[in-house]
């Protein structure tokens, strides 16, 4: 199997290493492989795929998008490197309002799936960082919502103090604000 699947301290989000084949020419790998990813469990339709840039310092997020418009991602980063974290934010879950984060990066070419009923962050810790992600659901303008970045409740350690967000990221509400339809018990 071309990937390595690991579960991080809140299973439903999945740290993704995948096999790189390299030799003096540059590097080989597979980003998805259908096949692999629903053996393990990840069925996600991916109808999108995204691609950003930032310089250094940049906080994207917390980014979701409510039902019936969620979306799982499929994270990577194919340039630089980045704090990438994920909130849960499925109301009656035994990890609700917990979070997790890893370093994606050029160097170690890993990527974290992360399911729907969580917001996503990343923050870059180089310039020119460049991301890539698929995405479950298109990106519907009247479903997105957001959580504040550093919300006291969720007390996110990132990696940068004084990041560079955008005007609409500065005025998400907390999580406990949050516009937020999801649930721990029903979900499909």
């Amino acid at each position: 199997m071309p990937f390595d699947f690991q579960r991080l301290q809140i299973p439903e989000i999945v740290l993704i290493k995948p096999k790189v084949f390299g030799d003096e020419r540059g590097f080989f790998m597979e980003t998805f492989k259908r096949s692999d990813f629903e053996r393990f469990g990840i069925r996600e339709e991916w109808v999108q795929d995204n691609h950003s840039r930032s310089k250094k310092g940049v906080l994207r997020g917390l980014h979701y998008q409510l039902n019936p418009k969620a979306q799982a991602k499929l994270v990577r980063v194919v340039k630089g490197a980045v704090f990438d974290v994920a909130v849960d934010i499925r109301k009656g879950s035994p990890t609700y309002g917990k979070w997790v984060s890893v370093i994606l990066s050029e160097e170690n070419k890993y990527m974290i799936y992360i399911p729907k009923g969580f917001a996503h962050g990343a923050c870059t810790l180089a310039d020119d960082t460049e991301i890539i992600y698929k995405v479950s659901d298109f990106y519907s303008p009247g479903h997105e919502a957001g959580i504040i970045w550093n919300d006291p409740s969720l007390n996110i350690d990132w990696p940068v103090k004084r990041p560079i967000i955008s005007e609409r990221d500065s005025k998400w509400p907390t999580l406990e604000r949050a516009d937020n339809n999801f649930s721990y018990l029903g979900e499909d």
